[in-house]
């Protein structure tokens, strides 16, 4: 019986110390290996055989990218608004050795690096540019925060800005100021579309009156023609016909009330050649006149009877001549 303890004793104690001595680390893990209190070496993933109760593993160390978010910390810009930055920071142990030995909390001392060089890096910003530079203020932080902690054995892939808080009279001149500036927007839109209008439609009004003058311009054109082709087929007639004073003095009478037509017709004035061809009409309507009202003529010399006296135009043809042969006096000579 004692035999049998003895032997599940031996048992537990050889599958205790296997069990201290093959060690399995699995991927992307890494274990530090202590003997006698110093480093040692470091686990690999994978099988690794240790020397029981000489060797001591430390807890295994994560090598993937890990992500941390830090609560909001109050910042100082450099116009003096405070505002709380939260930020989220993705890092990745590269050394577990360093990570193990070189700081002892990795993660409290990342967030106080953190904080203080956030801080000095937005006290140099005013507000704006914080709000609108949060690129370079990413930057800056990763090669600030990668400088300091290469040395533990940590790599900082990267650090964004989470949020930025200003406080709650900022916030509401800012949207005070964001809606003045939307309005100016609309309003400076609104002005460039009436002018953009008021543009469009002077240059339709322009090429409309162009249009109308350019259609006005060969209307006259070929209205002038048509008129000088009217008039000089007239003339071709008329000379053609060749017309006798007569008719033309009617035509003259015909175009009187051409000429007289018209409100604004105060003074209009006849020419010469009119005054002549009516002269001639009046002569000859006259002498018809005088032909139509003639008693019938006397009868010839050569009838019996007949009166022998010579004609009036002769005597008084006589009686000229004799006053124009009197002296300067009136009186015959003696």
């Amino acid at each position: 019986m004692a035999a049998l303890i003895v032997l599940v004793v031996l048992v537990v104690f050889a599958v205790f110390l296997a069990a201290k001595t093959v060690r399995v680390i699995p991927q992307a893990r890494a274990a530090v290996v202590e003997r006698w209190g110093s480093y040692s070496r470091t686990l690999q993933p994978g099988l690794n055989i240790v020397v029981p109760i000489v060797d001591r593993v430390r807890p295994l160390i994560d090598l993937r990218e890990q992500v941390v978010t830090f609560p909001p910390q109050p910042v100082i810009t450099e116009d003096n608004v405070s505002v709380g930055i939260d930020t989220v920071l993705y890092f990745t142990i590269t050394n577990a050795k360093d990570a193990s030995y070189e700081v002892a909390n990795p993660l409290q001392a990342i967030e106080q690096l953190t904080v203080t060089s956030l801080r000095n890096i937005v006290g140099d910003l005013t507000l704006e540019e914080t709000l609108t530079s949060r690129d370079q203020v990413n930057t800056r932080l990763r090669v600030v925060l990668d400088e300091r902690t290469g040395k533990w054995g940590i790599r900082i892939n990267g650090v964004e800005i989470k949020s930025i808080d200003p406080p709650a009279s900022i916030q509401e001149a800012m949207e005070k100021q964001m809606r003045a500036e939307r309005d100016r927007r609309a309003t400076i839109l609104t002005a460039e579309g009436v002018k953009q209008s008021q543009i469009l439609t002077a240059e339709g009004e322009k090429q409309a009156a162009v249009l109308k003058a350019e259609g006005a311009r060969e209307a006259a054109i070929l209205r002038a023609e048509g008129e000088a082709k009217a008039i000089d087929t007239v003339f071709r007639a008329i000379h053609a016909g060749d017309p006798d004073p007569k008719l033309l003095s009617y035509q003259y009478l015909q175009m009187l009330p051409e000429l007289a037509k018209g409100d604004a017709n105060k003074i209009w004035v006849i020419p010469s050649e009119f005054t002549t061809a009516l002269g001639s009409l009046s002569g000859a309507m006259g002498r018809a006149v005088e032909g139509a009202q003639a008693p019938p003529p006397p009868p010839s010399a050569s009838a019996p009877g007949a009166d022998r006296s010579p004609p009036a135009g002769d005597g008084e043809r006589r009686g000229d001549e004799a006053q124009r042969s009197l002296p300067p006096g009136g009186h015959p000579a003696p």
